[in-house]
């Protein structure tokens, strides 16, 4: 620290000027802006060679997701997305119980978050004056111009700038559902016969500039080698099924527990016993817990360790192995298999997805939300 505050570092407003300027200087890149912009400087740092590591969701459409997969793998630099769970021990460990039959075969998969939308239902209206220092042009990246208001920037009310709930903690608690049941081998495994992903949304009410108040997602996925069928339900906001959901998930616990554990989390659910995890999945408990007394729950036994989610990108930097979040595997596909549900919420029936060829089946409309335009000057 002392070295670099006798010898700070440039700064630069904007990541392009900074990779013009600095590109032979620069080993890596850490993206952790607004949603809107995550790919189009995850992507700018990947084809200069830089080695990326971005804050979720990773980002903003599916389209977004796929584009930094192939690029991620064709420039071989090393990549994650930061969904830190991922890289706790527990995380792994409860990977492993589910996969290896400690709970029989899987029958529920539930997934939530208390937070909700902000259900906005116009644009923000007047001009006020832009405030010194913030660069509107830059701030607004890809995304259309349009006159200054601060409540554009509260990123998360807006499709146009954020993801909601299934950006902002899904990556987190869906993260336990989607990797012990193998959904990305439909995306990454080669033996894997294709499949149709049917995704339907239940809502508070479409609403196609904000999001709704709040919403019940279920992906229905097929099977993946021996694997069946299963459905991940998502649950977003206050509404009678998601209180019910919580209750049932948290049922033994202390009511200081209760408390901590509601605002988010996940309930897996087997024929041999079931287990709930927290927000960021980095912990979790067996029920009925006489029956797991004795199995131990911090680490790994089978699947390998994690030094965190820095220290194997930085591993992964130096020549070290590929972090479980990388931008050309897992981390993209988890992002992409999220940013459907954003999709869903916005129409009334199921839409079918083709994880292989990226497009929605059964719906033109759908399909054309999977990318969205840029403004000149701004591209993937």
């Amino acid at each position: 620290m002392l070295r670099l505050a006798e010898n700070r570092p440039k700064t630069f407003a904007d990541f392009r000027a900074m990779l013009d300027a600095m590109g032979k200087s620069v080993d890596a890149v850490v993206v952790a802006t607004p949603d809107h912009t995550h790919a189009v400087i995850s992507s700018a740092a990947i084809r200069a060679g830089k080695h990326v590591f971005c804050e979720k969701p990773l980002t903003r459409t599916v389209h977004e997701a796929r584009s930094l997969r192939a690029l991620a793998a064709k420039y071989k630099v090393a990549t994650a997305m930061g969904n830190q769970g991922t890289y706790s021990g527990a995380f792994r460990r409860a990977v492993e119980l589910v996969r290896n039959g400690s709970l029989g075969e899987i029958k529920e998969l539930h997934v939530w978050n208390t937070g909700g939308g902000a259900d906005v239902k116009e644009t923000p209206k007047g001009t006020p004056p832009i405030p010194p220092g913030l660069n509107w042009d830059l701030w607004l990246g890809p995304a259309a111009m349009r006159p200054f208001h601060p409540a554009w920037m509260q990123r998360h009310s807006w499709r146009e700038f954020g993801t909601c709930q299934l950006g902002n903690w899904a990556p987190h608690s869906a993260n336990l559902a989607m990797m012990s049941m193998n959904v990305h081998d439909l995306w990454l495994n080669p033996g894997q016969e294709g499949g149709i992903i049917r995704v339907e949304a239940k809502t508070s009410g479409i609403n196609k500039l904000s999001f709704p108040k709040w919403e019940l997602v279920t992906w229905h996925i097929p099977a993946r080698g021996k694997l069946p069928p299963i459905a991940i339900n998502w649950y977003n906001g206050e509404f009678p099924e998601a209180r019910a959901l919580r209750d049932r998930a948290t049922a033994g616990a202390s009511e200081k527990d209760k408390g901590s554990w509601q605002f988010a989390g996940t309930l897996i659910v087997g024929t041999k016993g079931s287990i709930h995890a927290t927000g960021h999945n980095m912990s979790f408990r067996l029920m009925p817990e006489p029956q797991f007394n004795g199995v131990q729950r911090d680490r790994p036994e089978e699947l390998e360790n994690s030094r965190g989610p820095e220290q194997d990108w930085f591993a992964a930097c130096r020549g070290g192995k590929t972090p479980w979040s990388s931008m050309d595997g897992y981390g993209s596909v988890l992002n992409e298999f999220l940013m459907l549900g954003n999709v869903a919420t916005q129409f009334d029936a199921p839409i079918e997805y083709d994880p292989r060829a990226g497009k929605i089946t059964n719906n033109k409309e759908a399909d054309a939300l999977l990318t969205s335009e840029y403004r000149a000057g701004w591209s993937l």
